[in-house]
């Protein structure tokens, strides 16, 4: 004889009654908290004041250069000029326009005009003169301190690369 498991019948009592009591004490207590820390938070408020909006970009240093030239073979290139490359060029640089513009040439080149001759570069040995200058401050964000001279064909082409910022020289 086959037998049927016995099923029980299981009815169900609301449980949701007893706790309603509950949640509702536990929802005035949160709001009697809440209510009695919202004039904390408005004090505070108060004394801080409206916080400022933040800046969404901030604008880039503009590039900043020292550029000190010697025996040049003229007065007026020799000494020592700020360069000051931003939203308008400035400086005591006697080409400030030009010398920013030409800056942002060799940046959008993707070039380092600040950056020595490699090391076992073939140059030739044609003497462009005396002059000699030294370039820092900074420059794309990056630091520079660079010498220049015109010792020979890879030095003096450096020099001219970065024309007007140097300045043209007699040989």
């Amino acid at each position: 004889m086959l037998r049927r498991p016995r099923t029980r019948s299981r009815t169900r009592t609301s449980r949701s009654t007893p706790r309603t009591p509950l949640r509702a004490a536990t929802a005035a207590a949160v709001l009697v908290a809440a209510a009695a820390l919202a004039p904390a938070a408005t004090a505070t408020a108060a004394v801080l004041g409206p916080l400022p909006p933040l800046p969404l970009l901030s604008a880039p240093a503009p590039d900043t250069l020292t550029v000190r030239v010697e025996h040049s073979g003229s007065r007026e290139a020799d000494g020592e000029f700020r360069l000051e490359c931003g939203t308008t060029p400035g400086g005591t640089h006697p080409a400030a326009a030009n010398a920013c513009k030409r800056l942002e040439q060799l940046a959008r080149a993707d070039g380092n005009p600040f950056a020595p001759v490699p090391d076992g570069q073939m140059c030739t040995q044609l003497y462009g003169g005396p002059a000699t200058a030294r370039i820092t401050g900074t420059w794309q964000g990056r630091r520079v301190d660079a010498r220049f001279s015109r010792a020979n064909g890879c030095e003096t082409d450096r020099w001219d690369n970065l024309r007007p910022v140097l300045p043209r020289v007699r040989g």
